[in-house]
């Protein structure tokens, strides 16, 4: 009676579980810009930031979307943190382009409207 409807995903996530991966995706920013978003799967926080995403989700939009799981993946995500130099947080969301983190958000400011505000400058 009181069944809630799953929102299906409007995203085609692709899974990174590997620095060698995650180095793909980095060199596929040179091409297209890349949405790499760091999950905590014990997070609602995260899985709320994750469903925003999805909603308002753009296919239009010339973004690959990577996704993180950062309890199975901690060195993935150490790696983000390292490379671009910004601090390890989850839920985070990086728009990398052309190898570079043009936005970094986290938490409750994680929004589609930010995001692609960085893809159209």
């Amino acid at each position: 009676m009181f069944r809630s409807k799953k929102i299906s995903s409007k995203i085609n996530w692709i899974d990174i579980q590997s620095i060698d991966a995650l180095t793909i995706a980095v060199e596929s920013s040179e091409s297209s810009a890349v949405l790499l978003f760091k999950h905590s799967t014990r997070c609602s926080i995260s899985t709320l930031a994750k469903s925003r995403i999805e909603m308002h989700w753009n296919n239009q939009l010339q973004l690959k979307p990577y996704l993180i799981d950062v309890l199975r993946n901690r060195d993935v995500s150490n790696q983000i943190a390292d490379y671009f130099n910004v601090r390890h947080e989850s839920p985070q969301a990086l728009v990398i382009i052309s190898m570079k983190c043009k936005g970094s958000f986290s938490h409750n400011s994680i929004e589609m409207q930010k995001i692609e505000a960085i893809i159209g400058s």
